[in-house]
């Protein structure tokens, strides 16, 4: 092991810096894509933890380490790429968009969406299989009725994301207690508070959105074009509803998410056979490059053309970029040094929750990923929370009211890439309608300077905890 220097907040601030500006300038000026700003940016870091004394194979090690963490979200957003795939092929897709379209009216459909959202990830803890299964045929049944693309992500985000956050199931929720000394009933229900409310805002928005909507006439016409052109093209039964309803089920009966979601891609393949008449070639092209669809019909050959392997490997290299910068922050003491430094801001309870916030929402930014917007604020904030009188729970819920609910938010994290990839919405786009994402944070803020539903203990507590 070298000789490590004094790492300064100035020093650490080089590598963030640098990020900024090299995104500002691809992504902003030339509309690139984030990945080379964030190599470029990653050789800062790089060079800048060898100038504090860190060899290469400690800056090795901080990298796979980052990436080890990510290697679960990249197995699944690979897999989500092969059942959106066979999905299409098998009509189960085409089915779910069908009979979508016969039931939701626009007046409804942003509501109905959140909610339908909200149970599935509720039920099986994954706003992640949530988007993958019902939000993908929901981003066609909302287009086929005219509704706006990122209105559709945001509801879609929105819906599932409280789910996710609120289900004993999902590993944030786990996470989050673990990271502040909670136990996770007691974080699940002290989230109530903060995310019952954003919710229900979230829920009057989207009825006010569709109110809009409810005041133009429905264009009968295209709706029964696609109706009539998917009845055509694909053979349409109740039975294609069984595939979501099964990765749903394995979820909730904590079938792991990996061998789960594999099954959800054979059974597509099973019953594009059965349904569809396919062949095998048919359903390994569909795996690996995607169903493309070709009726004639643009609004359709655009909802169904998409899926597969390959069109996913631009995210995971995405990712992988991402974690490798966040990996050399996080491992050479500079992500913690900002975080440091930040808590000296802290004056009160209100001041903690709000460095808290901004910590995950920084750490999202930085690192890519929500797990160490979970970890790294978690662990770096637990013993300022306990010489306020704070309870655990208080410091977990914050955790997840501001890390897991931004990650969503990001284009280069590894939640955020996943749901625009899937959903076919930039997050820059969805942004402005995934208003749950939004509204937490928000709230989680006004609660700490207001006090509302803020518990203290005394130290006697955590000396009872500890024993």
């Amino acid at each position: 092991m070298s000789e490590k220097k004094r790492i300064t907040l100035g020093v650490s601030l080089i590598p963030i810096i640098s990020l900024v500006l090299f995104l500002a300038i691809a992504v902003f000026k030339f509309e690139s894509s984030p990945h080379i700003p964030l190599i470029a940016a990653s050789a800062i870091a790089g060079l800048v933890a060898t100038y504090i004394g860190y060899t290469w194979k400690e800056i090795e090690t901080g990298m796979l380490k980052s990436i080890n963490m990510g290697m679960q979200a990249i197995l699944i957003l690979m897999i989500i790429g092969t059942i959106i795939g066979t999905w299409i092929l098998s009509g189960v897709v085409p089915t779910m968009i069908y009979y979508g379209l016969q039931i939701l009216s626009p007046s409804i459909f942003l509501v109905a969406t959140a909610i339908i959202c909200a149970v599935v990830a509720l039920s099986t803890g994954s706003s992640w299989t949530t988007v993958g299964t019902v939000g993908i045929a929901l981003v066609g049944v909302g287009k086929g009725l005219g509704m706006s693309e990122p209105m559709i992500a945001g509801a879609i985000i929105s819906g599932s994301y409280f789910g996710d956050k609120m289900s004993p199931l999902s590993d944030t929720t786990n996470l989050a207690p673990a990271m502040s000394g909670a136990t996770l009933f007691d974080h699940v229900r002290h989230m109530i508070y903060t995310t019952g409310p954003s919710f229900l805002i979230a829920l009057v928005i989207y009825g006010i959105l569709g109110m809009k909507y409810s005041g133009g006439e429905v264009d009968s016409e295209s709706i029964n074009l696609i109706l009539n052109t998917l009845n055509n093209q694909f053979n349409i039964n109740f039975m294609l509803l069984i595939p979501p309803l099964l990765v749903i089920a394995l979820v909730v009966f904590k079938v792991p998410a990996i061998p789960g979601l594999v099954c959800g891609t054979i059974i597509g393949g099973i019953f594009a056979v059965v349904f569809q008449g396919a062949g095998l070639e048919s359903i390994l092209a569909s795996a690996q490059s995607g169903f493309v669809s070709n009726t004639g019909v643009d609004v359709v050959d655009q909802l169904l053309s998409r899926g597969g392997l390959d069109s996913m490997m631009g995210t995971v290299s995405l990712i992988l970029c991402a974690l490798s910068f966040g990996g050399i922050l996080e491992s050479t003491g500079m992500l913690e040094c900002m975080a440091a430094n930040i808590l000296k801001l802290a004056k009160g309870t209100g001041s903690l929750i709000l460095v808290t916030v901004l910590s995950c929402i920084f750490t999202n930014l930085v690192t890519g990923d929500q797990y160490l917007s979970i970890v790294v604020p978690g662990r770096m904030y637990k013993d300022a929370y306990r010489k306020r009188g704070l309870h655990p729970k208080n410091l977990s819920r914050t955790l997840e009211d501001s890390g897991t609910l931004t990650s969503a938010l990001i284009p280069w994290n590894t939640c955020g890439a996943y749901m625009s990839t899937t959903l076919g919405v930039h997050p820059f786009a969805y942004m402005q309608y995934a208003f749950l994402n939004l509204i937490n944070p928000v709230v989680a803020i006004v609660y700490g300077y207001l006090g509302i539903t803020i518990e203290y203990v005394d130290e006697e507590f955590f000396e009872e905890e500890t024993a």
